[in-house]
């Protein structure tokens, strides 16, 4: 690997502890021992990219996401096949029964016999068996790992996170970050580190927002506090609860302009570099049942998007690039306003996301090897 401080390219024997043999100066990660792509080179190019060359901040989740080096999705499998005691049983059943009739027998029907048998005990070890799998995913690093690196590792090499990221540990469900003076609308988030993006930009107060970050199951009661006539921007990940959120919001609060600008299901379901993830459908502590006829009705999605949804797929709203999410948020703020404005009452569906065309995973990113169409 190349030194990330003195460009020396080094061999395993050379940079033992991660110190430099040459510079004698400390790096933080090594991809032979912190795994593939893990490497400070490309940490500072993926941060670079995130922030814009420095006009943005970032977390380390969004930073997660960009510099995951492999991520894959897969569905649902039936088991495939008859399981192997099955078969094995019944083939050293008949495989008996064929040895005796050859002991007892003779001539060619004893001869046939021990054939027979020999195929028999041949014949299951042909055949396969493939378990029942349910659907999920994988991302490597996984965020605890990662999260760990950055906190520890890189700090202990560097004395901070890379430049323009800020840790997005903490969490507090229902926290109003923001409540400027005189503000004209809400902008409710339901992910923690976007909520954590905003507000290290700044972009409440210059929008004049109430930023209030609050789980997609008590969205409705983290609104009651707040002046009925503020019209709510909407942020959520493109998944079953996030596509209910904002018509449900504007059935419980029909006095209010509600903007859907959370990520949208078509943009990413069947894109090459998005990602693709897998849980049960929650709010909160409870597992919602919900189903694709719900999600089509509801929400109006299609056939395929609310299929994909009701099987538990989602993709984060925190991967969306930050300049991208930023410009969403702006345009959405000032939509909300305006149709306030206009005494609409209510917003229709409107997505604002649409995926970018990136290299998703940056040079190390594995994307494509994947159950579903996912990355």
């Amino acid at each position: 690997m190349i030194c990330p401080n003195c460009s020396t390219e080094l061999k395993r024997t050379e940079r033992t502890g991660q110190v430099c043999s040459h510079c004698h100066r400390r790096f933080a990660l090594d991809p032979k021992v912190h795994g593939r792509g893990m490497h400070d080179l490309r940490i500072r190019r993926c941060a670079e990219s995130l922030t814009d060359s420095g006009r943005l901040k970032v977390t380390v989740t969004q930073l997660w996401y960009r510099s995951r080096s492999y991520s894959i999705a897969w569905r649902a499998r039936e088991a495939r096949g008859i399981r192997p005691g099955i078969r094995w049983s019944v083939a050293l059943t008949v495989c008996a029964a064929l040895l005796v009739y050859a002991v007892l027998g003779s001539g060619a029907p004893a001869v046939w016999a021990r054939t027979a048998a020999v195929f028999v005990l041949v014949v299951p070890g042909l055949f396969r068996y493939e378990r029942a799998r349910p659907a999920g995913s994988s991302l490597s690093p996984t965020e605890e790992r990662f999260r760990q690196l950055m906190t520890g590792d890189w700090r202990r090499a560097y004395g901070g996170l890379p430049p323009g990221v800020v840790n997005d540990a903490a969490r507090i469900p229902g926290y109003a970050a923001s409540r400027p003076p005189r503000p004209r609308a809400v902008i409710l988030c339901t992910d923690h580190a976007v909520a954590v993006f905003l507000e290290a930009n700044d972009l409440p107060v210059r929008l004049r927002a109430v930023l209030v970050e609050a789980d997609p199951g008590s969205a409705h009661e983290a609104l009651v506090d707040l002046p009925g006539l503020l019209p709510v921007v909407v942020l959520h990940d493109a998944s079953a609860l996030g596509a209910l959120l904002a018509p449900l919001l504007r059935m419980a609060h029909p006095d209010r302009a509600v903007v859907d600008a959370g990520l949208p299901v078509a943009a990413v379901r069947g894109r090459l570099g998005a990602i693709h993830r897998v849980s049960p459908v929650t709010a909160g502590s409870y597992v919602l049942d919900v189903d694709a006829g719900e999600l089509r009705a509801v929400a109006g999605l299609s056939e395929q998007e609310a299929a994909w949804l009701a099987e538990g797929f989602w993709s984060p709203i925190a991967a969306v690039p930050p300049p991208l999410l930023a410009t969403v948020v702006e345009e959405a703020v000032e939509r909300a306003v305006a149709m306030a404005a206009a005494r609409l009452g209510s917003a229709p569906a409107y997505g604002f996301l649409t995926w970018p065309d990136t290299d998703g995973a940056a040079d190390a990113d594995t994307s494509g090897k994947k159950g579903t169409p996912s990355a």
